[in-house]
């Protein structure tokens, strides 16, 4: 017997009663679903956001304390973004759950938002007010107020065409016929203005946008380019700019302790593929206090041989950070003209076959994933340990002067680096010559007075990092532009690359930047050419705008 169906009445109203009843409870339990779900979603969105904050922190007091951190910091923010999109799904599906039952409805608690800048103009748009009562029809109204709503909006890119006119007079006495002199241009003959160079440059090499790529978009705003009339601009102001670069190579080279690295550049060759190279220099006194601003300037070369760094730092007297290339060693000769430069070794460039060794957290992760796990070594782990204590020491002296930071070293870093130096040399004897871990203790030991030159040295820095961030934009781009065109080209890109990270370097916008100096390179005295540098320029006072009222 089943009493369940017995239990049912036979009614058939009763019978749809009791239906509209329970799909009206599986419904309020749906929408419940959905609330929870949204909750859950502001939750996890929530929590992704604070450790991205605390990552952030944690980088910004502490420094970078693995290799791999600031990639963390990208995975982290990109979880956010997604976690965030997920939440605001669930609560636009939940509020269209709640809306037909009597579930109380759920709102996600936003942070206030500050995305409007006063320099920003207004547009204010009025909507039509009624013109009579809608209780009583009478068309007696006065205003008691406004509310506003603001949103943010972009105007799309807009492009038009600058007529600049010359009018012409003859004159009525002796006919001879006057007219305003031509205005300068950026490049020969005119046919861009200083926005739309700037652009097409800082795309190039700012965002690595090829020009083919740049022409099929202003191709689809309407706007067609020819690509070779676009190569022309580029070579037109790489030409416009090369009495900056002059100054900024000056200025680099005028450093008492350079930052130098060099990375690959794939170059088009004849039925082939070249490997380059780009060769950066850096100049930043910042860490130990230094007046000079900070630049840096790029050079080119087909082939990665030691005469390039020493036809470029011919002239340089002084401290250059850089790892172990036997390139440089000319330079670093006693007798050398005109006079020995002294070498910084890196030990963040040290640290990493230790660390490969060491990384306990990437051994967690393969673990995890069902990989073949890292074999780690006590060693390793131990020598990370004492070369990450001097780092810490390190962020407590960035910024300080150099007497300071000397001081400070002696006291603290002296005596951790005598017990590594005794650490490694007892370690190393115990290992065979072909062990990972005795090439990375050679690597150190053999050019210990390199490595040591910190605690001489107030200027010096305890890693070459410097030079590794500015050559990150080509990493980046090779994946998007794939190889130079020709050396030429490359030499072109390493004048670019010159002027844009320095600008970034200043805390300039390059493209703001570009678009003022080609307005003005070309008329401004070359005596003067010193304001147009990035950490000597001023941004242009923006136009007034009239607010409508």
């Amino acid at each position: 017997m089943d009493t369940a169906r017995d239990a049912l009445p036979d009614d058939i109203a009763a019978l749809k009663e009791a239906l509209a009843t329970e799909r009206a409870k599986a419904l309020e339990i749906a929408v419940e679903l959905a609330v929870a779900r949204a909750k859950a979603s502001e939750d996890s969105a929530l929590i992704a956001q604070q450790k991205l904050r605390i990552a952030k922190l944690e980088r910004q007091i502490y420094g970078q304390r693995s290799e791999r951190s600031s990639r963390l910091i990208d995975q982290l923010a990109l979880t956010f973004e997604e976690l965030e999109a997920d939440a605001t799904e669930d609560e636009l599906a939940a509020e269209q759950a709640v809306a037909r039952t009597t579930v109380r409805g759920f709102t996600r608690t936003r942070p206030e938002r500050n995305t409007f800048p006063e320099h920003l103009p207004r547009e204010r748009v009025v909507i039509d007010p009624p013109t009579a009562c809608e209780c009583c029809g009478s068309n007696r109204l006065r205003k008691l107020g406004e509310d506003v709503t603001r949103t943010l909006e972009s105007v799309p890119r807009q492009w038009k065409v600058v007529e600049t006119v010359r009018e012409k007079f003859s004159c009525r006495d002796c006919e001879k016929i006057s007219q305003a002199p031509a205005p300068f241009h950026a490049v020969a003959r005119g046919w861009a203005g200083p926005s739309l160079l700037a652009m097409i440059m800082f795309e190039k090499f700012g965002q690595h946008q090829p020009l083919n790529r740049q022409a099929e978009r202003y191709a689809l705003e309407g706007v067609p380019i020819a690509l070779s009339t676009m190569a022309d601009a580029v070579g037109s102001v790489c030409a416009a700019l090369d009495p900056l670069l002059r100054l900024i190579e000056a200025h680099v080279m005028a450093a008492a302790r350079l930052h130098a690295d060099d990375t690959t550049v794939p170059v088009l060759a004849s039925g082939k593929t070249a490997t380059g190279r780009c060769w950066i220099y850096v100049r930043d006194d910042r860490p130990f206090g230094g007046a000079g601003p900070p630049a840096a300037m790029f050079y080119y070369s087909r082939d990665r041989k030691g005469e390039h760094p020493q036809g470029h730092l011919a002239r340089y007297v002084g401290i250059l950070q850089a790892d172990a290339y036997d390139g440089y060693n000319q330079l670093y000769l006693a007798g050398r003209n005109p006079g020995p430069i002294r070498e910084a070794a890196c030990w963040a460039h040290a640290r990493r076959p230790f660390f490969a060794m060491a990384d306990i957290e990437e051994n967690a992760r393969r673990k995890a994933a069902g990989k073949k796990e890292i074999a780690l070594s006590p060693i390793a782990i131990e020598v990370v340990r004492r070369i990450d204590a001097l780092f810490e020491i390190e962020r407590s002296i960035n910024g300080k002067s150099a007497e300071e930071r000397l001081a400070v070293r002696q006291k603290l870093s002296r005596p951790l680096i005598e017990d590594l130096h005794a650490y490694m040399r007892e370690q190393v004897v115990k290992l065979s010559r072909g062990h990972d871990l005795t090439k990375a203790f050679n690597y150190i030991l053999k050019r210990w007075a390199s490595f040591t030159l910190f605690l001489e040295d107030g200027r010096v820095c305890l890693s070459n990092n410097a030079a590794e961030r500015g050559l990150r934009g080509i990493a980046l781009g090779r994946k998007s532009w794939l190889f130079c065109g020709s050396d030429r080209g490359g030499q072109r890109a390493a004048a670019m690359y010159s002027v844009i990270v320095t600008a970034k370097m200043s805390g300039i916008d390059p493209l703001a930047w570009l678009a003022d100096v080609l307005s003005r390179v070309a008329a401004h005295p070359a005596h003067r050419l010193d304001e147009l540098l990035p950490w000597n320029w001023t941004p242009p006072a923006p136009a007034i705008s009239v607010r409508a009222a």
